[in-house]
């Protein structure tokens, strides 16, 4: 019997374009692939997470027409199906059986993640029976995604007769997250001692991104198979029962994930998917000459095409030649349109305006943040104008720390580099400059500057990165205390200021654009702070 994982890239609420994606899908799987099952991930016939929209009822109601459609289309071969199941007021996560157009078996998933980006116990009810169905005779058990993490469902499916387990994911993105669903489903099957199919969604949905890399694990815990990451994939199982225990063979095993290389395509998924999902016309950005607009325009880029991207450079009397020139080199080398407005005459009429209020008062951050704004104020312009995206191009330390111009440089639709840290930003143009020149090797040496004052460098305001990023990971990533942080070898002062800027930065954080998430914590759907905050980590 041979069985296809359908790692397939699914629109939140787009569920007429989802089952045709399934229904085109099966059919191919059964006449080409000649399969005799195919399996979807979770949830993809409303794509995941669908959120709110499952508190509606005309969105329960196309859940169903389409599930009908589905059940009625594909004849021939198993089809697998994760979906939204209401039952008598209560709402499960599912995964339906088809074939030949009756319904052959239902689960309801068991372990609901309420954790990190998760929200399931605020929609679904946990279901509390094992799914054991025969599939050409195979006993075949459903689980779906945690279901498969913890102890339970995998082992009760064996004892009632499985011999393999398919499971349906929808496992979102960050580093490292392959070997952890490998590394669960390997403790999983050391006690059940049956193989293991899982399939994978892959795309962008919103702040998420999902990886795919779906796999076959056999019942010794070996992967015999796996599809990439980040792309669409029909990865082939051929399954054999012999006595009571199932063989497996594979076509394909992709490599694990390379680290680097990973988040650089997560990154150009992400950004992928949100403009194109989104129905932009292409994206501008703000080009400064500096790193994080560099590394931004690059994946960008390679996202869209250099014909969907539009860079432009808005030089004032700090900014020096070598952003300037730095700037049209990289344009011209990738190819995007690019062109240079001064907000020169913009930011002298701001100070004209303002001149008798601010008279007397000595200069600070306010002139400089009225350059953020000029240049945010004509970015907007050109995104309204022209349907295009604007891309921020701020990283997390920065956001962090509030390094930042709410309505200046923090003015945009979506984030790239939200979640990504400023030293993680040069690995990712250096791995980037690996593949193809896209990136002048000046701009990742030179000291990192946001060129609002005579001679500014990011050191005169922060601590250097190098120790400025290891304590947000500490204190954003991981919740350590000021009291760990510093007992873990930094410098009190340096861990004390850089808590205090964390703190005071909720309500910036709030008004940033959504990012793209590719660490276990983000700023978001997974770190979520009160504004009003009377707590202080050891009263700092």
């Amino acid at each position: 019997m041979r069985i296809v994982l359908a790692q397939k890239n699914m629109v939140v609420g787009d569920i007429p374009g989802n089952k045709q994606i399934m229904i085109s899908t099966a059919q191919h799987a059964r006449d080409t692939l000649h399969a005799s099952a195919i399996v979807f991930p979770e949830l993809s016939l409303t794509g995941y997470p669908p959120d709110d929209l499952l508190l509606r009822d005309d969105f329960m109601h196309a859940v169903q027409h389409a599930l009908d459609d589905i059940q009625l289309s594909v004849h021939g071969i198993y089809l697998i199906v994760g979906y939204p199941e209401l039952d008598q007021g209560k709402l499960y996560n599912s995964a339906v059986v088809f074939y030949n157009g009756h319904r052959v078996a239902n689960y309801r998933k068991q372990k609901l993640p309420n954790y990190g980006v998760f929200d399931e116990k605020r929609y679904f009810t946990a279901g509390d029976e094992v799914c054991v169905f025969n599939m050409d005779n195979v006993p075949t058990a459903l689980c779906i995604c945690e279901d498969a993490w913890f102890p339970g469902v995998v082992e009760k499916s064996a004892q009632r007769g499985a011999q393999c387990v398919l499971n349906l994911n929808a496992s979102p993105y960050h580093l490292a997250k392959i070997q952890r669903r490998e590394t669960a489903i390997r403790e999983r099957i050391s006690t059940a001692e049956i193989p293991m199919l899982n399939v994978n969604l892959i795309g962008g949905q919103d702040e998420l991104i999902f990886d795919g890399a779906s796999f076959v694990m056999d019942a010794f815990g070996t992967v015999i198979a796996r599809a990439a990451e980040f792309e669409d994939a029909l990865l082939i199982c051929d399954m054999q029962l012999n006595g009571n225990a199932v063989s497996l063979s594979a076509i394909e095993c992709k490599p694990e994930d390379q680290g680097i290389s990973s988040i650089y395509k997560g990154l150009v998924l992400g950004i992928r998917d949100y403009v194109q999902k989104n129905r932009f016309k292409g994206v501008v950005l703000g080009l400064s000459g500096g790193i994080d607009s560099a590394l931004t325009l690059a994946l960008a880029t390679d996202a869209l095409g250099a014909d969907n991207v539009e860079a432009v450079m808005m030089p004032y009397h700090y900014t020096s030649d070598m952003s300037k020139t730095d700037a049209a080199q990289q344009a011209e080398l990738l190819g995007v349109h690019y062109h240079s407005v001064s907000i020169e005459s913009a930011v002298s009429a701001f100070q004209q305006l303002l001149s008798d209020r601010f008279s007397g008062m000595p200069k600070d951050t306010t002139e400089e943040n009225l350059q953020a704004r000029s240049r945010g104020v004509i970015l907007m312009a050109i995104s309204n104008k022209t349907g295009k995206l604007l891309l921020t191009t701020g990283n997390k330390s920065e956001m962090s720390v509030g390094y930042a111009t709410l309505y200046g440089d923090m003015a945009g639709g979506f984030a790239p580099l939200k979640d990504v840290s400023k030293l993680l930003v040069f690995k990712l143009a250096e791995y980037r400059n690996t593949i193809s020149p896209a990136i002048p090797q000046r701009v990742i040496e030179r000291p990192p500057s946001a060129e609002l004052a005579p001679d500014q460098k990011d050191s005169d305001s922060l601590p250097p990165y190098d120790v400025l990023d290891p304590i947000l990971e500490r204190y954003v990533e991981q919740d350590q205390s000021a009291e760990l942080i510093i007992a873990a070898g930094f410098h009190d002062s340096d861990v004390h200021r850089v808590i205090r800027l964390v703190d005071l930065n909720e309500y910036k954080r709030r008004q940033a654009p959504p990012g793209i998430r590719i660490t276990p914590r983000a700023f978001g759907r997974d770190r979520r702070y009160p504004i009003t905050n009377g707590f202080k980590s050891n009263q700092c």
